[in-house]
């Protein structure tokens, strides 16, 4: 008996979807494409929201910045939820073996009560800004407009969430699963003078209307300062005395920032682009909170006793950030 094994070729019916082969053209298309582009829900909504009726449930009027098409706001790292769950699941399995190691070999032990007291004042506050941090970004995604930014948003609101949690494990671990250090961070935030600028920054963030300004003050400004100011005085002050377990704690929002800023720099540079207009109102943001961000920045160098004169190097990190995206930095500390 002879068996023939043949092979022949399946022709798709259509290459992609037609909304997006109405953008890109009758070829394939990435899942990206397919995941994040024209999916902005614009009509058939049933009727303007009772608490705010001058609007659309989705409304490009939510924010003074416009815009001809907003999905020219695309993510450069073309994040969907498949890659994206994928990426986070990957970068969790090596923290989960960073934290499993601090833990077993009790790492902790053997860096010096001063430093560990030094790491704990510093870290584990901030995960009330993280949670912030989190709820911006969750009224940007409810409130912008364009499925290529509000995708990107809205793992960022997830992101943030797990940097608290993990600033909240570092703090179990320093006080041995007692909650001690989660209590004295919380008393902190609420009380100690050089955390009340951070605090009232998020707050005032927590009430803006205009989600642009929001997505400028908190994901470009604030994180600008508090992610480089934050790692200079761990690698200096704590990394360089003896207490590198602290870097490997807190390796996961090293890596997201380095990964998000190119996305955050992408979506400013082109909405600058956009329009004079367009620019002028990012740069007037930009100036607002970027003074704030420097009292914040001065305030918690004062808390571990650092030099005051070290903002001038975030401050030049910042402006170079800046200059990239095609802006200038007009706040800059004297």
């Amino acid at each position: 008996m002879q068996i023939d094994i043949k092979t022949s070729g399946v022709k798709p019916v259509r290459n992609t979807y037609a909304y997006v082969e109405k953008r890109f053209g009758d070829k394939v298309a990435s899942r990206y494409q397919e995941a994040s582009y024209d999916i902005q829900e614009e009509i058939n909504f049933h009727y303007r929201p009772l608490w705010q009726p001058e609007h659309e449930i989705f409304d490009t009027a939510r924010t003074v910045i416009k815009m001809k098409d907003w999905y020219v706001l695309k993510d450069p790292r073309q994040l969907y939820y498949g890659t994206y769950t994928q990426t986070r699941a990957r970068q969790q399995e090596v923290l989960e073996s960073n934290f499993t190691f601090v833990e077993k070999n009790q790492v902790l032990n053997t860096i010096s009560a001063e430093l560990v007291t030094k790491a704990e004042n510093l870290l584990i506050p901030l995960r009330h800004y993280e949670w912030g941090a989190n709820m911006n970004n969750s009224f940007i995604t409810g409130y912008a407009y364009g499925a290529t930014l509000t995708n990107a948003t809205m793992f960022a609101t997830m992101d943030r969430l797990g940097s608290a949690q993990y600033i909240t494990r570092i703090g179990l671990l320093i006080d041995g699963n007692q909650g001690t250090s989660l209590e004295l961070a919380k008393q902190n935030w609420l009380e100690h003078p050089l955390w009340q600028p951070l605090r009232e920054s998020v707050e005032n963030m927590l009430v803006l209307k205009d989600w642009y300004e929001l997505f400028v003050a908190q994901n470009l400004v604030f994180d600008g300062y508090i992610y480089p100011l934050v790692k200079h005085i761990i690698d200096r002050d704590l990394v360089a005395h003896g207490a590198s377990a602290i870097s490997l704690l807190t390796a996961f929002m090293n890596e997201w920032f380095d990964e998000t800023q190119p996305w955050v720099n992408s979506v400013i540079k082109t909405t600058a682009a956009e329009s004079k207009e367009n620019r002028a109102q990012i740069s007037q943001w930009i100036e607002k909170w970027q003074v704030q961000a420097q009292a914040v920045a001065i305030s918690l160098l004062k808390l571990v006793d650092a030099d005051e004169s070290d903002i001038a190097l975030i401050d030049e990190v910042f402006a170079k950030r800046l200059s990239k995206i095609g802006l200038v930095a007009k706040g800059a500390a004297a």
